[in-house]
């Protein structure tokens, strides 16, 4: 690699750093104004939006710029390319954080709505995903992001608690229908953070490794993991 290119990439490298910092933040803040019911913290989470939206502009336009310069192969190639792949996902992530804090602001409205007990934790697993795929990618570690895609079953499960006992809750009092489809929808975007954790856990496997893993996990990742 020559010092200019890897100087570009240093560079880069810490940009998505910090991109991935801001989006970490805006999911937990719209995680705790859901479960908590805070309008404030939702707010901060949708005025970070256009920031994010100008951070993944810039590092694509960076990006571009060195795949044309310097025309990098191998090793480097790839670290552009899944640069480029976990830019666009993390400014999806941050898009869900906007639609849970909006569904957060709603649920304000209905203090008495009892927000499900399986919400926090699936929060929780759904943000340590986030973390270790931070993690994987910063130390290239392929074993860290096939734990994370692991991970992804909980979430799923999670998910499919809420719904279940958010119908029930519709079927005991048709009054807190509202309510609860907006309580359904804010778990339907942290279930889809977490897939794209996952889609982030697989770029980092294609990094380290170079091997395409969608819709192959069960080729490569040890049941036991």
């Amino acid at each position: 690699m020559s010092k200019h290119l890897e100087r570009d990439v240093k560079k880069i490298h810490k940009q998505l750093m910090s991109l991935f910092a801001i989006v970490e933040q805006m999911i937990d803040n719209a995680a705790r104004a859901l479960c908590e019911k805070r309008v404030d913290l939702a707010q901060e989470v949708i005025d970070c939006d256009s920031q994010v939206d100008s951070m993944e502009v810039e590092i694509e336009e960076e990006c571009l710029k060195i795949l044309a310069l310097h025309q990098p192969v191998a090793a480097d190639l790839r670290r552009l390319t899944t640069v480029l792949k976990i830019n666009v996902e993390l400014e999806r992530m941050a898009d869900l954080a906007c639609n849970i804090a909006e569904r957060a602001e709603c649920l304000h409205s209905y203090a008495y709505f009892p927000i499900p007990d399986q919400m926090p934790e699936m929060v929780r697993q759904a943000t340590m995903m986030v973390r270790m795929t931070l993690d994987a990618f910063v130390d290239s570690d392929a074993e860290l992001a096939k734990k994370v895609i692991q991970c992804d079953d909980a979430v799923d499960e999670s998910n499919l608690v809420i719904i279940s006992e958010l119908k029930d809750l519709i079927k005991q009092d048709s009054s807190l229908t509202e309510p609860a489809l907006h309580c359904f929808s804010a778990s339907r975007h942290i279930e889809r953070i977490a897939d794209l954790a996952e889609n982030i856990a697989e770029d980092v496997i294609y990094l380290v490794d170079g091997e395409i893993i969608r819709h192959r996990h069960g080729v490569f990742i040890p049941e036991n993991l």
